[in-house]
């Protein structure tokens, strides 16, 4: 079997005193979409950090592509190839839509994602490059912040929280990018509190539960059940 694009191993990550995960494992496989969910609290944000180099773990590793980036600052982990989209998008204000996502495109590394691509896949967003960011609706904001982030042609991307305050059908015709996304061989983590959106989406779901990893396995294997007793700890 060859080894999996992404193994992170028993990582503890800290916010000073307070421990927020506790040997939390996970793996992706090139090309693969795994759903990260858990209740508010869980841990879900906090690892994708930690696998992003925002927040490093104090123990375990997290080994991207051969190499361990446990630690890692922000930017070498961009320059291997992952990328965050993170929760609440976090646009630069002052710039335009297409300035925000030229930032993204800053690491330079090669591979098929350029503004074309971005605005081939996201066509508001070529209608509206030269206003600010701010204009944008909630939904249109969070396909910048997508674009951004594939702006660096990543390998891996992160996505934390990508539904959240967005109505059902802005929700749903995001999601139906992914595969267009996937389809460039990148391999996606998604942290979603949209359990029924995350099955759908993901091959490979783990649920997180006050830090730890309460449940695992193949989306298409998991009952109601189970997730519902992982998700609140029940």
């Amino acid at each position: 079997m060859p080894e999996p694009l992404l193994q992170v191993d028993a990582i503890d990550a800290f916010y000073g005193d307070f421990q927020a995960l506790f040997g939390v494992s996970l793996s992706v496989e090139t090309g693969q979409v795994v759903a990260v969910i858990g209740a508010n609290g869980a841990g879900k944000s906090t690892l994708l950090k930690s696998i992003a180099g925002l927040m490093p773990p104090r123990h375990g590793e997290i080994v991207f592509d051969g190499h361990n980036v446990a630690g890692a600052p922000a930017f070498d982990v961009v320059k291997r190839g992952i990328a965050l989209v993170p929760e609440g998008r976090r646009l630069f204000p002052s710039l335009s839509v297409e300035e925000n996502l030229l930032i993204g495109g800053q690491s330079k590394r090669p591979g098929p994602w350029s503004l074309q691509r971005i605005y081939a896949l996201f066509p508001v967003l070529a209608e509206r490059r030269h206003l600010p960011a701010t204009s944008l609706s909630g939904g249109q904001q969070q396909m910048c912040a997508i674009g951004r982030a594939l702006m660096s042609n990543p390998r891996l991307l992160l996505c934390d929280e990508i539904s959240l305050g967005l109505a059902p059908i802005i929700v749903r015709d995001i999601y139906a990018r992914l595969p267009d996304i996937v389809g460039e061989g990148l391999s996606v983590v998604i942290v979603e509190q949209d359990i029924v959106q995350a099955l759908r989406a993901a091959s490979q779901v783990y649920c997180l539960q006050e830090g730890r990893v309460a449940l695992e396995g193949a989306a298409k294997s998991l009952t109601r059940e189970r997730i519902s007793a992982a998700y609140f700890g029940v």
